[in-house]
């Protein structure tokens, strides 16, 4: 009997240690989760601030200002624009090189008996490994 109350006592120890590591687990998992929120918040707020920082350097007021101080840009003159009737002919052509190219006639006499590398003979080494 004594045996049987002993291993109820331990079972009932084990019980209480698993319950421990179980809140345990869950009070450390409960401040990451605090922490991630916290984060979460910082982020969205620092994207808040750069889309209101985008939205004032995309304003096209300061753009135009912008413009109007850094560049000399002239408004268009009607009489800039052409019609299509008026545009020039499209270009002849492109002449075809000679038939009698010199350096094609000397790659073309080259023989391809030199060995490339890419593939080896029956029997010889691949890298220095014999087959």
């Amino acid at each position: 009997m004594r045996f049987i109350h002993l291993i109820v006592v331990a079972a009932l120890v084990a019980a209480a240690v698993d319950v421990y590591k179980i809140k345990f687990e869950s009070t450390v998992q409960a401040e990451r989760l605090a922490k991630l929120r916290v984060e979460i918040r910082r982020e969205r707020d620092g994207i808040a601030a750069l889309r209101a920082e985008w939205a004032q350097l995309d304003n096209p007021a300061r753009i135009q200002a912008l413009a109007q101080r850094h560049l000399t840009l002239k408004a268009i003159d009607p009489t800039q624009i052409e019609q299509l009737d008026h545009l020039p002919e499209r270009p002849p052509a492109p002449v075809a090189p000679p038939p009698s190219d010199a350096v094609a006639n000397m790659i073309d006499t080259i023989e391809p008996d030199l060995p490339t590398g890419s593939t080896a003979e029956p029997g010889e080494p691949v890298l220095g490994v014999a087959r």
